[in-house]
């Protein structure tokens, strides 16, 4: 309903700590985003894709770079397969776990992260760190 009404969405996804122990993350992330086939070609202009690993929200803990980018990387290839190749380009996939000054550089460099979704240390004077680094690599924070 949000996109029909013209709103900006941000569509969260991720997996809680026990599948990802289980290697069940891109079981789970499938899951999750499957529903977005429904989308109408009109509104993957207003829609940003977010994977937030639920363990790593606000707990300090952070997905490795790798980690991240497998999991971006899986998503905008299934997006290329089940929406279209232009969407999957032109989509931004941003990572939002426990992202700081220290863990954003090495998570920037990843081809498939485009940004990222700052809780916690949005708050704090090192946030401008972040958003210097997304800067550097011309992405937003």
């Amino acid at each position: 309903r949000a996109l029909e009404q013209g709103l900006k969405v941000i569509f969260c996804f991720g997996e809680v700590l026990a599948e990802r122990e289980a290697n069940q993350t891109i079981d789970v992330v499938n899951r999750q985003i499957s529903g977005l086939k429904s989308l109408k070609p009109e509104h993957w202009n207003n829609i940003v894709l977010a994977y937030e690993p639920v363990w790593a929200i606000g707990t300090g803990k952070v997905a490795t770079p790798e980690q991240a980018q497998e999991v971006h990387q899986h998503v905008r290839k299934w997006i290329a397969t089940e929406i279209s190749a232009e969407v999957a380009q032109n989509l931004r996939i941003i990572y939002g776990g426990s992202v700081n000054e220290k863990n954003c550089g090495d998570l920037i460099k990843q081809a498939d992260v485009d940004g990222f979704l700052v809780g916690g240390a949005s708050l704090k004077p090192e946030f401008a760190k972040i958003v210097e680094t997304c800067n550097t690599h011309n992405v937003s924070a």
